[in-house]
């Protein structure tokens, strides 16, 4: 799935989630429809997005990362015009898959670094 990310191709994302997979982000319900949204609303904000698997830990059913996100802010972005910054923030992802795909989603993301080079936010020491 990953490595499906950094070809952007999110079909081959998909392809590994079940039928009626649930997601979760900051532990709050997410439709796949969004889901789906929220990733192709990354990609347009930042094309040339890379994902870099800091760690992996997989225990019975689940498997969770950290992950490094890279890239160029050359979309709007939450409303904010293209910066033309590179950029990095840092996800968190905990899946559980049943007979090899994904029924279960969660993720956590730490947009502070992105949202500091962009000038959206000043960083709180």
């Amino acid at each position: 799935m990953v490595a499906a990310w950094n070809r952007w191709e999110l079909g081959g994302i998909i392809e590994h989630w079940a039928p009626g997979v649930v997601h979760y982000s900051e532990d709050q319900p997410v439709d796949t429809d969004e889901m789906i949204g929220r990733m192709e609303e990354g990609l347009a904000a930042f094309p040339d997005l890379h994902l870099d698997v800091r760690s992996i830990m997989a225990e019975g059913d689940r498997v969770t990362l950290r992950i490094t996100v890279t890239g160029t802010h050359a979309g709007g972005f939450a409303g904010l015009a293209p910066t033309g910054k590179r950029v990095s923030w840092h996800i968190v992802e905990e899946l559980r898959f049943v007979d090899g795909r994904v029924v279960e989603h969660w993720d956590v993301m730490n947009h502070l670094p992105m949202l500091s080079a962009i000038g959206a936010v000043t960083a709180v020491a």
